[in-house]
């Protein structure tokens, strides 16, 4: 956009992960933040991202959208219910620290059917990637300090963070101003 702007993202799309294994990457960040000073997305929940922040613009709603979503979910056999596995930690460059879930072809289905729900019910709002799709679970980013990348992934990767959770949700998540915050979450029972 003109003048170096850019709209203001209101919306993405992830899948949220147990409360136990939300708890011990929450341990995570905070060792980011007391070692390293690092803050940036620690105010969003635990999640693996499938659709990256986007502008959801009128006369679109929330609800709209995840009634698309919802209708996309039915439509492909078997997207949802799958055991993703966590293996460790690792990074995209210096920029990002995450603990890796293994990519695999049910991540990527998944993905791209949210994505086509997306790009049906709100046109032109996101672009698909060009990249193959990792999972992962933000621990930090874009605020880690230089030189501070390797010896927290060294860190991190001593805890030996190898576990598994059912990929049973699909969740929108809303910007309220401050921060994200989960708005509908379609689950694998309803």
């Amino acid at each position: 956009m003109a003048g170096g702007t850019f709209p203001r993202q209101t919306h993405f799309i992830g899948v949220l992960i147990p409360d136990e294994l939300t708890d011990v990457l929450e341990e995570c960040r905070g060792y980011m933040h007391e070692n390293f000073g690092c803050k940036s997305g620690h105010g969003t929940p635990v999640h693996v991202t499938l659709v990256p922040p986007f502008k959801l613009t009128e006369p679109h709603a929330t609800n709209d959208l995840a009634d698309a979503i919802r209708t996309g979910l039915r439509a492909g056999e078997g997207l949802l219910g799958f055991p993703a596995k966590i293996r460790n930690f690792d990074g995209f460059g210096e920029r990002t620290l995450y603990a890796k879930v293994e990519a695999g072809d049910k991540w990527t289905t998944l993905r791209d059917a949210v994505l086509s729900a997306v790009l049906k019910a709100v046109p032109g709002s996101v672009k698909k990637p060009q990249r193959a799709f990792q999972p992962h679970l933000t621990v930090a980013n874009r605020d880690i300090p230089p030189g501070a990348f390797a010896l927290a992934l060294e860190a991190l990767n001593a805890r030996r963070l190898f576990a598994s959770f059912p990929v049973d949700n699909v969740t929108l998540f809303e910007f309220d101003g401050r921060k994200w915050r989960p708005a509908v979450s379609l689950r694998m029972d309803g």
